[in-house]
């Protein structure tokens, strides 16, 4: 008897890559995939799997209680795993209101279904858990030195993060207060396929490809711990499977880049694989620009706790994923035009028509 998983903003980034995953590797799944379709949500890159027998794609919204009683009981919601977030810092900055509805209330929303079928009308079973996919943001910022762990005291500095923060609080206190069956991830910082322009590898990519400035925030000092998506992603599933309800899991790619390393190496790559821009390297384009407010300095992942505990480990190396990734956006261009002239956001409607 296959259960069924309710993939929330499953058509943002680490979403697609996880709905595919699933879609891949577990045969006893049946995958229902919630996403709203903002900005960020591009549901042409599932298009490869929009026929799959255990695969169904509703457009809607995690603040909609109703709709989400409705799929926990249509389709006997068995685990959740909440991607589903407002998750840009510098749109946090500009206009942060969108990102409490969002991320924490929606979270709210989702929370209050899952324990009203699970719980108030006993519907929930022995592989039923609520996986909440957080960030190491909420930790705030790392001096030179030191690791973020599951203990690190909660510190977050922009809107985003501070949404998120709240959202890892609600889903820890449905466990405490209700015995809700919850896990928590935090995550660092993930690229790969699928990943919106806005963000800052494919930013770079794209721009490096058109010899347009590659902008680098402050000095380019700021120092992140970069996470293979597909690493991420089979972590998730790990602790879905795995972890120990009620615990948190720090996920990281033991990988710590400044931005300007990073934008570097892109660079280098980019000349490597298609040649030199009229005759020069495209670290030429490096433009610094104002610092973000409030940008944090350093981020690092104690990924020890889901070693230990569950055997997980990232398979990529920086150098292993970068270039896969690079690979991907140079024989995907298509996907990062649509995306970039807006034409992804008519996909819906083609497929499924207008209203609906």
């Amino acid at each position: 008897m296959k259960k069924t998983v309710l993939v929330t903003g499953g058509c943002g980034f680490i979403g697609v890559n996880f709905v595919r995953l699933l879609l891949e590797t577990r045969d006893d799944l049946q995958v229902i995939n919630l996403d709203k379709l903002t900005y960020a949500g591009n549901l042409q890159s599932l298009s490869e799997v929009e026929n799959h027998a255990r695969y169904t794609f509703v457009r809607g919204d995690i603040c909609d209680n109703s709709l989400i009683d409705r799929l926990f009981t249509s389709h006997d919601i068995q685990a959740v795993v909440h991607f589903a977030a407002e998750s840009h810092v510098d749109r946090s900055i500009i206009g942060p209101e969108a990102f409490v509805q969002t991320n924490v209330f929606g979270t709210f929303t989702l929370l209050e279904s899952a324990k009203k079928y699970w719980l108030d009308q006993g519907k929930g079973d022995s592989f039923s858990r609520f996986l909440h996919v957080s960030t190491d943001e909420v930790y705030g910022s790392l001096g030179e030195t030191g690791y973020f762990t599951e203990e690190t005291p909660y510190d977050p500095r922009s809107p985003y993060s501070a949404s998120k923060a709240s959202s890892d609080h609600f889903v820890r206190a449905y466990y405490h207060t209700y015995g809700l069956p919850i896990l928590i991830t935090n995550c660092s910082n993930n690229y790969g396929p699928y990943q919106f322009p806005e963000k800052l590898i494919p930013l770079i990519l794209n721009n490096a490809l058109a010899g347009k400035p590659l902008p680098v925030y402050g000095d380019g000092g700021n120092i992140r711990d970069w996470l293979y998506v597909r690493d991420h992603c089979e972590a998730i599933l790990q602790v879905l499977d795995q972890g120990r309800v009620g615990e948190a899991y720090n996920i990281g790619g033991h990988n710590e880049k400044t931005n300007l390393e990073v934008v570097e190496k892109l660079c280098d790559m980019v000349d490597a694989k298609v040649g030199l821009l009229h005759g020069k390297p495209r670290q030429e384009l490096i433009t610094f620009v104002q610092d973000r407010l409030g940008h944090d300095r350093r981020y690092a992942i104690d990924a020890g706790k889901i070693e230990r505990e569950l055997g997980w480990r990232p398979r990529y190396t920086f150098d292993q994923g970068i270039e896969k990734t690079v690979d991907w956006y140079l024989h995907n261009r298509q996907w990062s035009e649509s995306v970039m002239d807006g034409s992804y956001q008519k996909y819906y409607e083609t497929m499924y028509g207008k209203g609906k």
